[in-house]
């Protein structure tokens, strides 16, 4: 360690005084080692977390708004969401792109959504998955497609779908529950086929996510039984017990699903946000000390087993509850899965329940979000939150949104690696010019020969060049004032928090779409 950092420094100090042109600037020697290697201050935040927002389509939740917008309009909407989530300080986003056996992408297995145009089938006028993906990539949002795998309509009845839906054309693989449809877990044939509609996605559009919500059977309904004995009596061959029978469903498609996902595209994640709770430790003693629903016996997900077979990158549990509830009290419930995914190599993502803010008790406090993830600073195996659901954040969790973001989101964040998803950092980039303008200091970055980088973050620090400070500096969030998606052979980014009348020295990394970062640029200095 020591022998890297003097190596470091050295190159540091070899390029220190770049206020020469640009050329003699490209010259200069990068750094020897990636910033975050320091040892870190104990009291700086974290510099790699996910922050995302759940954006719904079902019921136009979120986006679309209403059915039957026009075009320009659901995609002004939309961009308002991402700036939205930009402001925040958010990273990432996680999109409802198949709501309900529909598809908001041109989809050979499904129709377009109704949620789109109002009427199942119908052309919107142009893709908004392409359109999605691209708008959050230009404002370097991590983009996840959120799939639900098999919630056919939010009605009972087969004839109100399109006449050529696969659910209408192939009824046995169907039942009607709750007053909803949904395919049948437990048929073969529609595990295989929902899985094809999904896979059609991921290998046509460049997404940096597959997401799942947690609806697989669906939640228990009071007086009413599954209605699917005939198909355990058909397939449930090996298992007495059709509790197990049904978990091994979801299982085969969790693992079957993840192990497609790698073998076409294995830079893309592969997530589950699953109910909150898995099992109370009255029914298992690796539980929780909980009381509530258990997702292992009543919607037969058995969340930690995806966790410890390593089937999924993240787990994203919806601990949408205060601290101190009785039953699911938060601050049980996030240690709980902390221990679930230490040592397994599966980031943790926490749901956080943005739509309850303003509810009577606990979420009447707009500080009640904040708190939660001051707690998750005491369990280094969470690696960031995910907030349900976009609307909220600009409505009733407004105010809390802006207490989170001035008390843990002041600064960009990178988004966690994952080693095992492959990937490399580019080589370091070069700040080939930097200019004071009236709207800021606008600085030009070039990609250096090798692997192409996907976007750049960007670090100032007040002064003149001080390598032996300022290396170890980079792996303070506190100092980096942005990221940008690269553009072209050259990047412009302008920091417009910079004083101009003060001298400042700037550095650039380069990382690629799995968020590895490179060494630093040759430091910049603006008198």
């Amino acid at each position: 360690m020591l022998r890297a950092l003097s190596g470091a420094l050295a190159a540091l100090l070899a390029g220190s005084l770049v206020t020469a042109p640009p050329a003699r600037a490209a010259s200069a020697e990068a750094p020897e080692s990636a910033p975050e290697r320091c040892a870190p201050d104990r009291g700086m935040p974290d510099k790699r977390q996910m922050r995302a927002v759940w954006i719904a389509g079902v019921v136009n939740i979120d986006w679309p708004s209403a059915k039957g917008l026009d075009v320009q309009t659901q995609k002004a909407e939309l961009t308002r969401l991402y700036d939205e989530a930009v402001a925040h300080g958010l990273n990432a986003v996680f999109v409802q792109i198949r709501p309900t056996a529909d598809a908001f992408w041109p989809s050979p297995y499904e129709p377009w959504s109704e949620w789109l145009t109002g009427r199942q089938g119908a052309d919107p006028g142009y893709d908004p998955l392409e359109f999605a993906i691209a708008e959050a990539h230009k404002r370097n949002l991590e983009f996840h497609g959120w799939f639900n795998p098999y919630r056919v309509a939010m009605h009972g009845d087969p004839g109100r779908l399109v006449r050529d839906h696969p659910a209408r054309r192939n009824p046995d693989w169907t039942f009607e529950y709750g007053g909803r449809l949904y395919y049948d877990p437990g048929i073969p044939e529609a595990r295989s086929f929902v899985q094809d509609a999904m896979m059609h996605a991921v290998e046509n559009y460049d997404m940096d996510g597959v997401h799942f919500d947690d609806y697989f059977y669906p939640y228990p309904v009071s007086g009413e039984a599954i209605p699917d004995r005939d198909t355990y009596a058909a397939h449930g061959g090996g298992f007495d017990d059709i509790g197990d029978w049904r978990r091994n469903n979801v299982n085969l498609l969790v693992k079957e699903m993840g192990e497609r996902i790698e073998a076409v595209k294995p830079h893309v994640k592969f997530g589950i946000s699953p109910f909150g709770i898995w099992r109370n430790a009255d029914s298992d003693p690796r539980g929780s000390d909980t009381g509530g629903l258990e997702s292992y016996d009543d919607i037969y997900a058995d969340s930690r087993k995806w966790v410890r077979e390593g089937w999924l990158d993240y787990i994203n549990p919806q601990v949408y509850w205060e601290i101190g509830l009785k039953v699911a009290d938060y601050a049980e419930l996030v240690p709980w899965w902390a221990d679930v995914v230490e040592g397994t190599g599966v980031h943790l993502y926490i749901g956080q329940a943005a739509y309850k803010v303003g509810n009577p008790g606990a979420w009447s406090d707009p500080r009640e979000l904040s708190r939660h993830l001051t707690f998750n600073r005491d369990h280094p195996e969470v690696d960031g939150d995910v907030y349900f659901s976009a609307t909220p954040l600009r409505t009733n969790a407004a105010g809390a949104m802006r207490i989170v973001t001035e008390d843990h989101y002041a600064h960009p964040a990178l988004v966690p690696v994952k080693d095992d998803l492959g990937g490399s950092a580019p080589p370091a980039p070069v700040i080939t010019g930097a200019a004071r303008t009236d709207g800021g200091t606008e600085l030009r970055i070039r990609a250096r020969p090798g692997d192409e980088p996907t976007y750049y973050a960007v670090y100032r620090f007040d002064g003149a060049p001080d390598p032996r400070r300022q290396l170890c500096g980079l792996g303070d969030p506190r100092t980096m004032v942005g990221t940008v998606r690269v553009d072209g052979t050259v990047t412009s980014f302008t920091d417009t928090g910079a004083d101009a009348s003060d001298p400042h020295t700037y550095y650039v990394t380069a990382l690629d779409r799995l968020h590895h970062e490179s060494r630093p640029s040759p430091p910049r200095h603006l008198r």
